[in-house]
């Protein structure tokens, strides 16, 4: 059996874990489990699992809930490997990028969703923020907006015609949920990065958030 595909699970406001196996890699995402009237939160690896660096100084804490979620894909090869090992690879990868050639503190995006459906944190902090519910860590993804918005980017380059896997996009979703919910925040309230500065980015995702919006309030309120 495919390890990835067995993942810990928790409702929003009990904690109870849930163990249940996945199907292949185009099927039902880690973040996912059928469930009865609460939504799911989804599995999230933290910085320290996937082995980020330590930021250049301290990441700012906004404290107060962020007002929207944005939308980007990290422009990685839309590699076939949906394993967890490629996930942290694809983290560190894209830290050290911004890192070592934009000169930013940490890593620009709050979180990953990975082309598996494995979802990691992304600047150091936001995790726990996203679990207190009342503020937010400032990332460096969208000009203009990182003190009013988390960024979530995908792995992968969907401005040349491909599509996210399924598996990618289901935890997309089961991340966007998880976040309205604990910030309060309406599934209206999810753009792209192009709705906002002059950019291809998050490219075929941007045509498909209408989709997404009605998808994260029926996960929401199932």
């Amino acid at each position: 059996m495919d390890d990835h595909r067995i993942r810990r699970r928790a409702l929003f406001g009990g904690g109870a874990a849930i163990a249940a196996a996945g199907v292949g890699a185009l099927g039902p995402s880690p973040a996912h489990a059928d469930s009865g009237s609460a939504a799911l939160e989804p599995d999230i690896d933290s910085t320290a699992e996937w082995g980020a660096r330590r930021p250049n100084g301290s990441n700012p804490v906004i404290n107060r809930r962020p007002a929207k979620l944005i939308v980007h894909h990290t422009v990685a090869p839309n590699t076939s490997d949906f394993s967890r090992a490629q996930a942290h690879a694809h983290a560190r990868w894209v830290q050290n990028l911004h890192m070592d050639d934009n000169g930013w503190r940490d890593t620009g995006y709050n979180f990953f969703v990975s082309r598996g459906g494995w979802i990691t944190e992304g600047t150091t902090g936001s995790l726990a923020a996203l679990y207190a519910g009342t503020r937010f860590i400032q990332g460096i993804h969208t000009s203009g907006q990182n003190t009013t918005a988390i960024g979530i980017s995908n792995e992968g380059s969907y401005h040349d015609g491909a599509v996210p896997p399924a598996a990618q996009w289901e935890s997309l979703v089961t991340l966007c949920a998880f976040a309205c919910e604990q910030y309060a925040t309406p599934s209206s309230e999810i753009y792209g990065h192009m709705d906002f500065n002059s950019t291809l980015c998050p490219g075929i995702i941007h045509d498909r958030l209408p989709r997404l919006r009605d998808e994260v309030e029926t996960y929401r309120y199932r």
